[in-house]
C-alpha cells in the first residue's frame, strides 16, 4: 500500500512540474511597418499579413523562421533563431525585428529578451497579433456593437394629460399635452455587444518551399546575433550538446573564419573542435582566411587534417 501511495505521489509531482514548465514566446515586428506572413518550422502562423506578430507556447530552443512579405519586391527571409535566453538558457520572451540592412534588403535581427515567470498570466499587448503555436486560431478577439431602433405605437388618445408608460418592466408617469385623436408612439433603441474570434482560413494560401539552409546566403551574422549564439553554445552542459547547437547555428548562418575559430575554442576536446571546423567550412564567408582556425588546435595532426579537408 505504501509503495502505491509513493508511486501516486511521484506521478503527481511530475505532473505538476510538467504543468509549470514555462514555454518560450517569440515576437517579430517590422521596423518600417511592412506587412508579412510568419512561418515557424513550416507552419504558417497568420492568414493575413501583419506588421507585428507574437507567437506563444514554443517548446523548442530553436525555430526556423521564414518571413514572406506582402510586398513581393521585398523578398523573403529565412533564419534559424533561438528563443531561449539568460544565464540558465531558459525559455524566454524573445523579440526580433525586421529592419533594412546596409544593402537595402530586409533582414531579421535579435532585439531583446525578457525572462518568463512560471505560471504568470499571458501578456496581451495592444496592436500585436497573438497566436499559439500549433493552433490555427489567433488568440485575440474582436468586439462588435449592434444598435436596433424600434418604433412602437401606444394607441390613439383623447385629451391625455397624464400617461403611464412601461418600458422593460419599469413604470413611470409622463405628463404630455396631446390633441384629440392623435396617435401616440415611443421609440426604443436596443444595443447588443458581441465578441467573436478571428479564425484563420482552413485552406491558407500556398507557401513557397523552405530555403535550402545548407547554402550560405552571403550575409554574415551581425555582432549582436553572433554574441547571442555564442552564449547559447557556451551554456550547453555537455560537449555533444555544444557541438549539436553550434552546428545548428552554423547551418543557418554565415560565419567569418575568425568567428569559427572563436566557437571552436568553446569546446574542450580536439576531436570536437575538428568536427565543427570541418562542418563550418561550407558556411564560412571568407574561406581564404580559414587558416585562422588552425590556431585553435593543440596537435599538428589536426591542423594537417583540416588543411587536407579544405584544400588550403
Amino acid at each position: 500500500m505504501k509503495k502505491l501511495i509513493l508511486l501516486l505521489c511521484s506521478v503527481l509531482v511530475c505532473a505538476i512540474t510538467f504543468a509549470q514548465t514555462p514555454t518560450a514566446i517569440l515576437t517579430i515586428f517590422s521596423e518600417d511597418g511592412y506587412k508579412f506572413y510568419l512561418i515557424l518550422n513550416g507552419q504558417r502562423q497568420n492568414d493575413k499579413p501583419e506588421t507585428n506578430i507574437r507567437v506563444q507556447n514554443l517548446t523548442q530552443p530553436f525555430y526556423n523562421a521564414k518571413v514572406i512579405f506582402e510586398d513581393k519586391s521585398l523578398g523573403e527571409i529565412s533564419k534559424n533563431i533561438p528563443v531561449n535566453g539568460g544565464a540558465d538558457n531558459a525559455p524566454a520572451d524573445v523579440t526580433y525585428k525586421i529592419k533594412t540592412g546596409k544593402d537595402g534588403k530586409q533582414v531579421l535581427r535579435y532585439y531583446s529578451f525578457v525572462p518568463i515567470t512560471p505560471n504568470a498570466p499571458p501578456v496581451q499587448p495592444q496592436g500585436v497579433a497573438v497566436y499559439n503555436f500549433g493552433t490555427p486560431t489567433p488568440v485575440s478577439t474582436t468586439t462588435s456593437v449592434t444598435q436596433t431602433t424600434t418604433t412602437e405605437t401606444i394607441g390613439t388618445n383623447t385629451n391625455i394629460n397624464n400617461m403611464g408608460v412601461n418600458v422593460n418592466g419599469m413604470g413611470m408617469n409622463v405628463n404630455v399635452g396631446i390633441p384629440n385623436g392623435e396617435v401616440v408612439q415611443q421609440t426604443i433603441t436596443t444595443t447588443t455587444t458581441t465578441s467573436s474570434s478571428s479564425p484563420q482560413s482552413s485552406t491558407p494560401p500556398p507557401i513557397n518551399p523552405p530555403v535550402n539552409s545548407s547554402a550560405c546566403n552571403g550575409y554574415p551574422m551581425e555582432p549582436g546575433d553572433y554574441k547571442s549564439a555564442k552564449s547559447t553554445i557556451e551554456q550547453a552542459n555537455f560537449e555533444e550538446s555544444k557541438l549539436s547547437t553550434a552546428k545548428e547555428i552554423a547551418g543557418a548562418n554565415c560565419l567569418y573564419a575568425g568567428q569559427v575559430a572563436e566557437i571552436c575554442r568553446l569546446f574542450g576536446f580536439e576531436e570536437t573542435k575538428l568536427s565543427f571546423a570541418k562542418y563550418a567550412y561550407k558556411r564560412c564567408i571568407d574561406p581564404q582566411n580559414y587558416f585562422k582556425v588552425n590556431n585553435v588546435f593543440d596537435f599538428d595532426a589536426s591542423k594537417t587534417e583540416l588543411s587536407k579537408f579544405t584544400g588550403h
